[in-house]
C-alpha cells in the first residue's frame, strides 16, 4: 500500500520507495553517510540521527504545500517535557544543474518566507518582527525556531554541505533548554563543536556565528553563513507579513 501522502518523516520512512520518491531515498542516504562519519563536527546531530530522534520531510522544486504541515506535526513532538533534542531536515528537490550559492540562499529565503505567509498562529506580540533587531528569531506556530541552510554549492564550509539537496534543518529554542549561550554548558558545547567545525572546514569560524541574545549579533546571517570568512552585507530578505 502507498503511503506517499504520510508529510512527517522518520529514518524508516526515508528509505522506504512506498513512503517517498527515489530522489529522496539517495539524498537521504548521502545525508546519512555524512553525518554518521566519525569526525562530523556536530555530534547532537550524529548522536540523534543515530539514534532514530531525527524528523524528515521533503518538498518538490515547485510544490511547497506540505511545508507548513509537516513543521505543525514536528512541533507537536515538544509540548510536553521531556524535550528530547529532536531536529528536523527538510529536503528540496535537487537542482538539475548545480548553481551558485546565492541562488540556493534566494530559496532558503524564500521557502522561510512561504512558511511564514501560511503560518496559522500569529507571531507573538513580544518577540520583535524586524530581522534587524537583535533578539529577532524565526518564529512558527508561536514557537521560536533555529533555521539553517545547507547547499551543494558549499564548496569550503564542507559541514554546510550535506548532498545535492537544499537541505534546511530546524532546530526549536526548546531543544537548547541548558545549552543557552550565557550558560556554562551551552558555552562548552559550543566551543567543542566550532573547533571541530574549523578542523572540518579548514576555515575559521564565520564571523556572524554568535549565541542568541549577542547585542551585536543578528541572529537572520547565521540561518545561511557564507562560504568564506566575511560577514554578510546587506538586509535580511525575510519580512513579516504584517509589516
Amino acid at each position: 500500500m502507498q503511503e506517499m501522502n504520510k508529510i512527517l518523516l522518520t529514518k524508516d520512512d526515508m528509505t522506504n520507495p512506498a513512503v517517498v520518491p527515489e530522489w529522496v531515498i539517495h539524498e537521504y542516504n548521502t545525508f546519512h553517510q555524512i553525518v554518521t562519519n566519525d569526525t562530523f563536527p556536530c555530534y547532537f546531530g550524529m548522536k540523534a540521527e543515530m539514534k532514530g530522534e531525527l524528523r524528515y520531510a521533503y518538498i518538490t522544486k515547485d510544490d511547497w504545500s506540505n511545508l507548513p504541515n509537516a513543521v505543525e506535526e514536528f512541533l507537536m513532538l515538544f509540548v510536553e517535557p521531556p524535550y528530547v533534542r529532536h531536529g528536523l531536515f527538510v529536503f528540496v528537490e535537487p537542482e538539475e544543474e548545480k548553481d551558485d550559492l546565492e541562488h540556493y540562499r534566494k530559496r532558503f529565503w524564500d521557502i522561510l518566507q512561504y512558511l511564514h505567509e501560511n503560518d496559522k498562529q500569529k507571531w507573538p506580540d513580544n518577540k520583535p518582527k524586524d530581522p534587524e533587531h537583535y533578539l529577532w528569531d524565526f518564529h512558527f506556530g508561536g514557537e521560536p525556531i533555529f533555521v539553517f541552510g545547507n547547499a551543494p554549492a558549499y564548496k569550503q564550509r564542507k559541514t554546510r554541505n550535506l548532498g545535492n539537496s537544499l537541505i534546511l534543518g530546524f532546530q526549536p529554542r526548546k531543544i537548547f533548554e541548558g545549552l543557552e549561550g550565557t550558560q556554562k554548558g551551552g558555552i562548552m558545547s559550543r566551543e567543542k563543536v566550532r573547533k571541530r567545525v574549523e578542523k572540518w572546514d579548514k576555515l575559521p569560524k564565520h564571523p556572524d556565528i554568535s549565541h542568541f541574545g549577542d547585542p551585536d549579533h543578528n541572529e537572520w546571517k547565521q540561518f545561511f553563513i557564507g562560504d568564506d570568512a566575511e560577514p554578510i552585507q546587506g538586509e535580511c530578505p525575510f519580512h513579516h507579513k504584517g509589516q
